[in-house]
């Protein structure tokens, strides 16, 4: 019996590694026999760093500043001169100094993405010559202005000064100098790995949508949108009308704006991130003589069927034609919803255990559970049999 285990991370609870080691000795419980493949996986956003380096990526640490300015410790991951780049360890709200009781200092007007332009630069000097940029989860809202200011790019205000750091100083923009960009970018394939289809302005921009998940009240949000539309029209005039129809595509709003930059400057095509995802960790070649593929995240629902990991994951293993079976924290989804769309049966830790603190504490232990559930249920879910 051979099974894929291709997890997403349970956000809160465990790492998609740990998730898919949980599975794996839950399964062989039962049957000891069994050949279990773990392959985590992520949707391009947190996690993606993870998925690469279980795909033999190799990491290479780096110093960068953070997203408030202090140095954090960050890596990218390298293989075949393909480098992976996962903003969140950068510019994340997860690399946000925290208070007296552990949580993230929000700075929605003043983070940077900095960060995320020297990672780059490192892949760069690393000799990188394709670039997977994975955002989400980001602090900053600057339209990528940092990571372009650390690959050479200057944005100046009137009296010729570099802008200091974050989103709500583009409200003095008043020029943005290319003439150093790093040359090696001309030379670079970069993909942009992202979910959401926000442009970068606007009531379903970077600001309006996601600013208020950065700390930033109403007021803050209006201002950061007129500040994202100055360096919009500023990158237009230094690229013409190339920047503007940026601005205006899918993906654009991605990551606090750091969409716009890599589209607008870095020449990057948008793909979905979990495409991206299970495209470098090989998830259709993994899936050849399979008989089962697992796979799930902390939480299914609407999100998860509208192109997550989970999704990903069912459609790859469709066209292998290798039957799969959900594994999540919880679900808020109908049993017939997760069966039309192709799940063979669901198992939610919820079932176990309905309180959902101790589901998120005790995550380990009830993942076992599952996986010995899931071994135990095999003939039934060989078979097709849709019992829940």
């Amino acid at each position: 019996m051979r099974i894929v285990v291709a997890p997403d991370k349970f956000k809160g609870s465990l790492e998609a590694p740990d998730v898919a080691a949980a599975l794996e000795e839950g399964i062989r419980s039962v049957d000891p026999s069994a050949e279990v493949v773990r392959l985590p996986v992520a949707d391009g956003g947190e996690g993606t760093l993870e998925a690469a380096l279980g795909a033999g990526f190799v990491p290479s640490p780096v110093t960068v500043t953070g997203p408030v300015g202090e140095p954090v410790e960050a890596e990218f991951a390298l293989r075949d001169r393909t480098a992976v780049v996962e903003m969140a360890l950068a510019s994340g709200l997860a690399a946000l100094p925290v208070d007296e009781n552990g949580q993230p200092v929000l700075d929605a007007g003043g983070a940077t993405s900095r960060g995320t332009g020297e990672l780059v630069r490192a892949a760069l000097d690393a000799g990188a010559e394709r670039v997977v940029l994975g955002v989400g989860g980001s602090a900053c809202t600057d339209g990528g202005a940092g990571l372009l200011q650390a690959l050479g790019a200057r944005l100046l205000d009137a009296a010729g000064e570099e802008l200091g750091r974050g989103g709500a100083a583009l409200a003095g923009l008043a020029r943005v100098d290319l003439t150093d960009l790093d040359p090696r970018l001309a030379g670079t394939e970069f993909v942009l790995a992202a979910d959401v289809d926000h442009p970068l302005l606007g009531e379903r921009g970077a600001a309006a949508v996601f600013g208020p998940q950065k700390g930033a009240d109403p007021d803050q949000v209006r201002a950061l949108d007129a500040a994202l539309t100055v360096l919009r029209d500023r990158l237009a005039d230094a690229l013409g009308h190339s920047a503007a129809r940026a601005a205006e595509a899918p993906g654009a709003g991605a990551a606090g704006g750091v969409g716009f930059a890599a589209l607008a400057v870095l020449g990057a095509r948008r793909r979905p991130g979990v495409a991206v995802v299970l495209e470098f960790v090989g998830l259709a070649d993994r899936l050849a003589g399979a008989d089962l593929v697992v796979t799930g995240e902390g939480s299914l629902d609407e999100q998860s069927l509208g192109g997550k990991t989970p999704l990903g994951v069912l459609e790859t293993a469709r066209s292998a034609g290798v039957p799969a079976v959900a594994v999540c924290g919880r679900t808020t989804l109908e049993p017939r919803v997760l069966r039309e769309a192709g799940f063979r049966r669901t198992y939610a830790l919820t079932e176990l255990e309905p309180d959902p603190r101790t589901c998120m504490r005790e995550a380990r232990r009830l993942l076992e559970q599952v996986g010995a559930r899931l071994a135990r249920d095999l003939p039934d879910l060989l078979a097709g049999t849709q019992a829940s």
